[in-house]
């Protein structure tokens, strides 16, 4: 649930992928990646 906040969140541009919780990070990186957002992946 709340990985798929965090990758809304990044979708939307208002969370950077390096400012989500390093718990979350898995699950936000497996959800943009589904959705082919995988650009949005940033280190």
């Amino acid at each position: 649930m709340m990985a798929m906040f965090f990758a809304q969140r990044v979708i939307l541009g208002k969370t950077a992928f390096s400012a989500v919780p390093s718990t979350l990070q898995p699950g936000v990186r497996d959800i943009l990646v589904d959705s082919g957002l995988e650009f949005l992946i940033e280190e």
